[in-house]
């Protein structure tokens, strides 16, 4: 092999570590569609429901017993979040709440699911500013 293409797949090895650990799952995350989603809120009452969201948007919408706390403040709230529960996590499109899932898996949380296709996608109840 010449330089060059050793060089080349030295680039491509780190652009793909940066996007794997940018974009790619979580330890202990389940991926779930909001059929999925909706069953694991039914079949586990105990789990906390966390909506990631910004503040209004969680006023302007949200799912039922679900609370507030937005990824940018996670790390600040986490006595709010126990390890030996069910986390739930959900957000707009899915991207801030697995953001939210790789930040608990780093700190150890393994029994975490996320609405992956967001809200957006989501059928069922939802509780709207009125």
């Amino acid at each position: 092999m010449d330089s060059a293409t050793i060089i080349n797949l030295l680039i491509a090895a780190v652009i793909g570590l940066f996007l794997w650990n940018r974009f790619g799952t979580a330890r202990g995350l389940k991926n779930m569609s909001p059929i999925r989603f909706e069953q694991e809120l039914s079949d586990h009452a105990d789990a906390l429901l966390i909506d990631v969201r910004e503040p209004h948007e969680y006023q302007a919408s949200h799912i039922p017993n679900a609370v507030n706390i937005p990824v940018s403040q996670l790390q600040d709230k986490l006595t709010e979040v126990p390890k030996d529960h069910k986390v739930l996590l959900y957000c707009q499109s899915g991207l801030r709440s697995r953001k939210a899932a790789r930040i608990l898996s780093k700190l150890g949380y393994r029994n975490m699911g996320h609405l992956s296709s967001g809200i957006m996608a989501w059928g069922g109840p939802l509780n709207t500013k009125k």
